[in-house]
């Protein structure tokens, strides 16, 4: 299957992924509006594999080109740091989605259940609240630095933070979907994953668990071979 047929099967099956059997008319807004979403940030994510990609490269090429050609090419070192700081933007959307921020649970699982709950919702809030600092402090500093250029690119310095008011509405996105408990309405399978509700740190936990689960009867059972 080429790259068109594919566009074609894509547009010919989202209405059907938009209008999921069992939604009423404000749940289908709401899946179109989360399908969206979801395409820009496939869109992104393609789009982040390629800037590594390319990081790679232009990294490669210079040193190659220091230790060998004794000559350094003069934008490498820029054009690299200006793609490392987009996917450091996009990186912080992908952790907000994926649940890979690093936190601290030694105390939060000493809590009941209900503080957790409330944490867990004073967090997402605050995730939001921050997504809208990177949104409007972004687009600010983006227009604000345009004037000026980068010295071996020539390019606007602008640039360089394009991807912070877009960091931050993905960030915003996620959250508010954790928020209102409305990951249901995301369509993954653009992403080609499969429908879950459970983040990475979740599915890392739960198998660490039972590692530990399966350490325990192992050791119960080497105890009981050795009474025998």
């Amino acid at each position: 299957m080429n790259l068109i047929e594919k566009i074609k099967g894509f547009f010919t099956s989202a209405p059907a992924e938009i209008c999921k059997p069992g939604f009423n008319t404000f749940q289908k807004i709401i899946s179109a509006f989360t399908f969206v979403f979801d395409c820009i940030y496939r869109v992104l994510l393609e789009f982040s594999k390629l800037v590594i990609l390319v990081i790679v490269i232009i990294v490669s090429c210079e040193v190659f080109a220091r230790l060998v050609l004794h000559h350094s090419i003069m934008w490498s070192e820029e054009v690299a740091l200006l793609l490392m700081v987009w996917t450091a933007f996009i990186a912080m959307a992908i952790g907000v989605e994926k649940g890979l921020h690093i936190s601290i649970s030694l105390f939060f699982n000493m809590f009941p259940k209900i503080c957790q709950k409330i944490i867990e919702k004073l967090n997402t809030v605050a995730a939001i609240f921050f997504g809208g600092i990177l949104l409007i402090y972004g687009i600010k500093l983006t227009s604000m630095t345009m004037t000026s250029t980068l010295p071996a690119t020539q390019l606007p310095a602008g640039t360089a933070y394009m991807m912070m008011p877009v960091g931050g509405i993905f960030i915003m996105y996620f959250a508010i979907l954790d928020l209102f408990g409305a990951k249901k309405y995301r369509h993954l399978s653009i992403e080609g994953e499969a429908g879950s509700d459970k983040t990475d740190q979740q599915i890392i936990e739960e198998m660490r668990a039972s590692k530990k689960e399966n350490a325990v009867t192992d050791s119960a059972e080497t105890e009981g071979g050795d009474n025998v």
